[in-house]
């Protein structure tokens, strides 16, 4: 019980800050996410630093983090744009010559894992501005990702333990089912319902393919991080949120749901795209 109440706390006080950080203003948005980015990164590399021969410094990593997301920010927002990504390329060139001094035992793998921290992780929250700014300021076309989520994975759990019996995919998940998938696939259409309502130059259609987007592809970025974590043999990527773990294991549906959700909304909003 003491457990469950904590869990409960923790975790409905960390979904309050990411609602209101979103609704508020872009200046509280850009800087809550700008920070949660580069933490993600600093777990990934501690995280892929547990391997041998791997020694990639985690704050280097989370640095470039929030470099490419305050220029994806000021370059969305329309604030400023020439030369914000100049100045994240850079960096990421300095970081790449440093394996020439650092003297590391494996400075290929070093400069692999670096990349894929900006990719896997770094990127994905990049993206999160152009979405929130897409076609003009629009907290709830972004705050309809997160929440989507959260109902896939309430629907999931709460079928899953219900009627589960079929697993999904017992190598890397073994508490996953067929059952819960559905529930969650099926829970996230009320989601995409509801947002129509509030969003209506978005066809209910529209939001129905919406939503199992983000199901299909959330499912499989928390089975990509299960499977970073069965890798390197640890439960959790941290402890940052009582009850919970680290930010990692809160963010990994959306690190591969919101690259596919925004060439998607791309396409629905196709006068974006010059």
């Amino acid at each position: 019980m003491n457990n469950f109440v904590k869990r409960t706390l923790s975790g409905s006080f960390f979904v309050a800050l990411i609602v209101s950080s979103i609704l508020l203003s872009p200046y509280t948005f850009a800087p809550f996410f700008a920070l949660i980015s580069g933490w993600i990164v600093y777990e990934f590399h501690v995280l892929s630093n547990r391997q041998k021969d791997i020694t990639v410094t985690p704050w280097v990593g989370s640095l470039g983090a929030v470099l490419l997301f305050l220029g994806s920010f000021l370059s969305s927002s329309g604030i400023w744009h020439f030369p914000v990504y100049v100045i994240y390329g850079f960096y990421v060139v300095l970081v790449l010559i440093s394996e020439l001094y650092l003297q590391r035992a494996n400075p290929l793998h070093n400069w692999a894992y670096f990349i894929m921290g900006q990719i896997y992780v770094a990127l994905p929250f990049a993206l999160l501005n152009y979405i929130l700014f897409l076609d003009r300021w629009q907290p709830l076309l972004l705050l309809s990702v997160f929440v989507t989520i959260w109902v896939n994975d309430t629907g999931a759990y709460l079928v899953g333990v219900s009627f589960g019996k079929h697993r999904l995919f017992e190598r890397i998940s073994p508490k996953k089912s067929w059952e819960g998938f559905i529930g969650g696939a099926l829970a996230a259409l009320l989601s995409g319902y509801v947002f129509s309502l509030f969003i209506p130059q978005i066809r209910l259609i529209d939001w129905f393919i919406f939503s199992e987007i983000i199901v299909v592809f959330g499912t499989l970025g928390d089975l990509i991080e299960s499977l970073i974590k069965r890798t390197v043999n640890v439960k959790d990527s941290g402890d940052v949120i009582p009850g919970h773990g680290g930010l990692l294991d809160r963010f990994d549906s959306m690190l591969l749901a919101a690259p596919v959700i925004f060439i998607y909304l791309c396409l629905l909003f196709d006068h974006v795209i010059k």
